[in-house]
Formats: structure tokens, C-alpha cells, sequence
């Protein structure tokens, strides 16, 4: 099999989001079965990578020469190219081309992330304003892949692709040697890590604290001071809500080893790796009754209706009966083998094997 050119510019420095931790996942596992070549614009993106890695420089996703970039990927002798996003240019390319479309949620909340400048926000909403656009991207490559069925589903649904659409899911890291599931729930926390955009719908959570007193909300992810201030002006009793404005990675883990459950509001989502990640410890998982989270923990999940913060509070009340905790923390144990990146790393590499 010819090289498989790997598109790891989205890989971030400091800090991992969705399509960070999906590109970072699959070179570690494609990189221990195949001849690989990744394709980065900061030197930094190779610190996280396999050591000795091959790998080529080329211009960042958002520059103005990236729709030539296949030019340059001739030019290096592609033969078989796999991008984690769907916007990588192929005008000219002489290359086999899988590209990856990861949900739909800004066609139904298109607010745009408010970290992103004036000009990039409002091309944000003039792109969310009609599929066609998803259409004409998503007509260039040879395969195209997606990370749940929920999103293939929508895929289908909108007509967006007449190509083969294969479901290459997302994953969590294994759980750190020699940790031990907990065998009954060591604190009253619940843990949420994830944005504070709107359609997250943290403003439940919040809500749902006055009826569970003794618990508390640990708000885990990065936040401005003026969402926390709007966060806060909800009501909530300040030791029963903690904000802590971005943890390490080993601080995240400690905190979700401690927890009752992992929490989640969300009226929509592309996937939800802390949803696995929490599984895969043993942790119980109280999340909205949303598609995505349904295919993510199957049985292993708590639903409960966004709408409802007493139904989210009942939700975890079930918990504290220890003997329904800990069949929720096996069957979450069980649902989380159902993700992982060797697994899905053999689902693209059979894609790619059959350009």
C-alpha cells in the first residue's frame, strides 16, 4: 500500500479539542500498521506524535494558498491523502482524497465560537446559512468519513454527499496504569467538562443544584469572566458550583475519578469523548436525551430531557443508591470498549485500503 499522506494540522498546541484528540488518536495507532506520512504547519504538532514520525511542512488550513494545496501534495508524490476535516484544497490533485465531516450543530446553532474575529464569524454565518456549501466540499473527495451514525444519518438525510460515507468514531486515551475502578462512588461531585456555548445548556445544570444539596458542580473548562458572571447570576449556592477555569489533564481525571457521575445538559453534540472517557473509569454518565449521546452509552447511560432540571436532578438522585451506581459503572465499563482508537484506526485504514 502506497504511503498515507495524514492531515494533522488540526492537531493543537496546549490544549486538545474534538478534532485535536481524533487526528492525535489515529497517527498513533495508523503509525503502528502502515507507512505514514503527516502533513503539519507547527513543528510543536510533532511534540505529541510518534517520536521519528515522517512528516512534511505545508501552510496552515486557514491560509489563502490552501486551495492549491494539492499541488504542493502532487508535487510531494500523494497517492493516498486522508484529512480530519472537510475544507482541505483539492483543485488539481492527483491524489486519492478521504475527508471528514464531524456534525451539523451550527446549521441548527449557528452562533459562532466568540474567540474568532470579526470577518471569520461572519463567513461563519453566511456558511451555516444553507447546505450547499457542505454539498460542494463534500463532492470532491473519493470517500468521505463522519464519526458517529448520527451524523452519517444526517448526512444522508440533507442529500450532502453521493460518495461512500463511513463511520470512523471517536475515542478516549486509555485510562492510566494502574488505575482502579472505583467500586462504589468516593464523593457528592459531578463533573462537566465541555464549552459553555449556548446550546451546551450548562444554565440546566446550574438550575437542577437546588434540589440536590449536599452535591457539587464542577465546571471544569476554560470560561470568560463575563459567562461566569452570567453563569453565577443564576442562583446557585456558590459551594454547591465550582468553577475552575481550565484543569491539566491529570487534575481532569482526578476529579472525574472522584465523581458520582459525569454530566451533560447538551441539546446537541458531535460526539462526546467525556462521555467515554468517564465510561471507560467506571464513572456513571447522567446526560440529555439527545441521538448522539444515546449511540455513545447505549445502556450504560442516565437520560434525562434538557428541558427538565428536576428530571436532571432525579437522574442523579438514582445514583446514590449504591447498588444501581455500580451497574451503572459496569455497563459503562462494557459500552466503552465499544470505542477505541486501534478500532476505529482499522475502520480508515480499511477505507483508505480500498481507494
Amino acid at each position: 500500500m502506497d504511503d498515507i499522506y495524514f492531515d494533522a494540522r488540526y492537531i493543537r498546541v496546549g490544549r486538545h479539542d474534538g478534532i485535536s484528540r481524533f487526528s492525535t488518536g489515529l497517527v498513533h495507532e495508523l503509525h503502528k500498521v502502515t507507512p505514514l506520512v503527516v502533513l503539519v504547519h507547527d513543528l510543536r504538532q510533532l511534540e505529541i506524535l510518534p517520536k521519528n514520525i515522517r512528516y512534511e511542512m505545508i501552510p496552515q488550513p486557514t491560509s489563502l494558498l490552501e486551495p492549491l494545496l494539492a499541488l504542493k501534495l502532487n508535487k510531494l508524490g500523494a497517492k493516498i491523502v486522508f484529512s480530519p476535516m472537510q475544507t482541505m484544497g483539492s483543485f488539481g490533485r492527483k491524489f486519492k482524497l478521504v475527508l471528514t465531516v464531524h456534525d451539523f450543530i451550527y446549521y441548527r446553532h449557528p452562533a459562532p465560537p466568540p474567540t474568532f474575529s470579526l470577518l471569520v464569524r461572519l463567513l461563519w454565518r453566511l456558511y451555516h446559512l444553507s447546505y450547499w456549501p457542505q454539498r460542494l466540499l463534500l463532492s470532491r473527495p473519493d470517500a468521505v468519513v463522519t464519526v458517529s451514525k448520527t451524523t452519517e444519518a444526517l448526512t444522508q438525510k440533507h442529500r450532502l454527499t453521493k460518495k461512500k460515507v463511513w463511520v470512523v468514531p471517536n475515542a478516549a486515551e486509555l485510562v492510566e496504569e494502574g488505575y482502579v475502578t472505583p467500586s462504589a462512588p468516593v464523593s457528592k461531585k459531578l463533573v462537566y467538562m465541555g464549552s459553555f456555548m449556548d446550546y451546551k445548556n450548562v444554565e440546566l445544570l446550574i438550575a437542577g443544584m437546588k434540589f440536590l444539596p449536599g452535591f457539587e458542580l464542577h465546571l471544569l473548562s476554560p470560561i470568560t469572566k463575563q459567562r461566569q458572571n452570567d453563569l453565577t447570576a443564576l442562583g446557585a449556592q456558590e459551594d454547591s458550583v465550582i468553577f475552575h477555569n481550565g484543569v491539566s489533564e491529570q487534575k481532569y481525571h482526578e476529579l472525574l475519578s472522584q465523581a458520582t457521575a459525569l454530566v451533560s445538559a447538551s441539546r446537541d453534540e458531535g460526539f462526546g469523548i467525556p462521555l467515554v472517557e468517564a465510561m471507560e473509569r467506571g464513572i456513571p454518565v447522567v446526560c440529555s436525551e439527545i441521538e448522539i449521546f444515546k449511540e455513545i452509552c447505549g445502556p450504560a447511560g442516565i437520560y434525562f430531557d434538557p428541558n427538565d432540571e428536576e428530571g436532571f436532578a432525579d437522574s442523579i438522585k438514582q445514583l446514590t443508591d449504591e447498588d444501581v451506581w455500580k451497574r451503572y459503572s459496569q455497563l459503562g465499563l462494557v459500552q466503552s470498549q465499544n470505542f477505541t482508537w486501534e478500532k476505529s484506526a482499522a475502520v480508515l485504514l480499511s477505507v483508505l485500503r480500498d481507494l
